[in-house]
Order: structure tokens, then C-alpha cells, then sequence
């Protein structure tokens, strides 16, 4: 247990945060992946209802301020209007879909594409009843090899060694087994079940599976010896032009103060984009472009 007297807080859209300048609310993109249009839809949404910017966080998540709320609560229609941006698909378990993933996985870079694994993992925990109550702020954090995310504070996780394996993490030091690709999105869901029966419901339980009694080594069992391959470490891409694997290319976009407004949206939108990744430095990725 924890000395903490309150359960967890952290904003989703069903449950803002109100701050002083109205409701704020955050809406979590696995792996930073969306769509231009939804993007697009949601900047609208804070325009018309907020002030009027979107804004990126440290998590590869995006969110709105300056919403109206009524005792706490968004009015109606402004829950419709972000409910039809794409970007909610469970309403039970909108605040636990935390899953940051190495940017360019896939494309880029890195041992392995971890966005199968992303997106499978997403879906098991949406459908999982035991997690819709799993603290907002727990973070499942997937590295590809590269290291740019190995140095993240985290939960629940992995780093690829080789293209169809990975080391599973529990804990900022604890280290599991090394398993095929394919099972770690099932790993990953059981160890996020097995943290919420062990850290219970009380108001002063657990948030963080650091947080437990033993650390991640309660979920994990016998601790494993971290693997040589994942002891690498990078900082975030370059900004500008990045070759891909296909002979595609992608496009770093720098993001002022990590806030998306009307004219950087106008900017996005030059590229043509389908997909954005938003990244954990606050900025975007527009992957898959021709290389004129």
C-alpha cells in the first residue's frame, strides 16, 4: 500500500481534470498513432469548445484544456463531439490505453515492428473487464532495440532483441523472460491483471507496479538477467526527412511547446498525411511519404 488517501485522477474524457481554466481532458493514442482527420476533428473540438489548441504530452498523448464542465462533468455535447473524433474506443477503458511504443518502429530503424504487437495489446486490454479500473497513469512502454525508450519510467514493457523476440519489464528493474513477439501482447495483458489483484482497490492502493511490495519481481517471479541487446541507449530522431525501410521517407515536424494549432495543422496538412505519430518529445512524426 501507499500513503496516498485519494484514488487516481489522471483526466480522461468521461472523467476531466477541472483546472482553473475550465476542464482539461486526455485522450491516449497507443503507439502516438492518429489520423490526420482525427487530429483535424479534434483540434475543431477545441476550438469550438476549448482554447482553442491541442496539446502533446511526455506520453505521446494529446489533450484539451478550457473546456466547459458542468459540476466537474463535460456537457454533453462536447463529450459527443470528442466521442466523434475516433479517439475514444472504449469508454470503460479510455484511461488505460498508456501504451508508448520506439516512434519509427517498423519503419525506421530498430530490431523489430513492435506495431502489431501495440495493437494487439490495445485490443486485449480494452477487452479485458478486470483492467477498466487500472490507475490512468500506468504506462506500458515498448522499445524496438533502437533504446530510445529503455530509459522511460515504466510499468509494464519490453525491448526487442532480435526481430521476433523480446525481453518482458515489470518495474523500472525488473526484467522477465525473453519471448516470442507474437505472445507479448498476451504476456504483458496477464501481468497487468495479476498488478490489479494484487495491488486491490483501496484508496490508498497501488498506481505503479513499482509501487507493489517486491516491485516488478511480484509480478515477474524469479528475476531474470537482463539481456545484453537491450543495455543500448539513443536519443529521439532527427528532425527533418527520415529515410524509411521501403524507400518511403518520413517527415520529423517539430511541434513549438508541443502545442498543435491552426497553423501547424495547416502545416501537417501540406504533406499530405494519412497517419501522425505523436512522439514522447513532444513532436510529430508524418511517415509514409514518397521521396520526391
Amino acid at each position: 500500500m501507499t500513503g496516498r488517501t485519494r484514488r487516481d485522477a489522471c483526466p480522461g474524457v468521461l472523467r476531466p481534470w477541472v483546472a482553473d481554466d475550465g476542464a482539461l481532458v486526455r485522450l491516449r493514442l497507443p503507439r502516438g498513432a492518429v489520423t490526420f482527420e482525427a487530429l483535424a476533428e479534434l483540434l475543431r473540438v477545441a476550438e469550438r469548445h476549448g482554447d482553442g489548441t491541442v496539446y502533446l504530452t511526455s506520453r505521446a498523448n494529446v489533450q484539451v484544456r478550457g473546456l466547459s464542465h458542468l459540476d466537474g462533468q463535460l456537457e454533453d455535447e462536447v463529450v459527443y463531439a470528442v466521442l466523434a473524433t475516433g479517439l475514444v474506443p472504449s469508454t470503460t477503458h479510455e484511461r488505460v490505453r498508456n501504451i508508448m511504443a520506439s516512434p519509427l518502429t517498423g519503419r525506421a530503424g530498430g530490431r523489430a515492428d513492435l506495431r502489431p504487437v501495440v495493437d494487439d495489446l490495445d485490443a486485449r486490454l480494452c477487452a479485458e473487464p478486470r483492467l477498466a479500473g487500472l490507475a490512468g497513469r500506468f504506462l506500458f512502454v515498448l522499445d524496438d532495440g533502437r533504446g530510445d525508450l529503455v530509459g522511460r519510467d515504466l510499468d509494464l514493457g519490453l525491448v526487442a532483441v532480435d526481430a521476433e523476440s523480446a525481453q518482458v519489464r515489470a518495474g523500472r528493474h525488473g526484467w522477465g523472460p525473453v519471448i516470442p513477439l507474437d505472445q507479448a501482447a498476451a504476456a504483458l495483458t496477464a501481468l497487468a491483471v495479476s498488478f490489479v489483484e494484487r495491488a486491490g482497490t483501496a484508496p490508498n492502493a497501488p498506481w505503479h507496479v513499482d509501487e507493489l511490495d517486491g516491485g516488478g519481481t511480484a509480478l515477474l517471479g524469479a528475476p531474470r538477467k537482463r539481456r545484453v541487446e537491450t543495455r543500448i541507449s539513443s536519443g529521439p530522431p532527427p528532425l527533418g526527412k527520415i529515410a524509411q525501410q521501403d524507400g518511403r521517407v518520413a517527415e520529423h515536424v517539430p511541434v513549438p511547446d508541443g502545442r498543435v494549432d491552426a497553423r501547424l495543422l495547416a502545416e501537417l496538412a501540406a504533406l499530405s498525411p494519412r497517419e501522425l505519430i505523436v512522439t514522447p518529445w513532444r513532436t510529430v512524426v508524418v511517415p509514409d511519404l514518397e521521396n520526391t
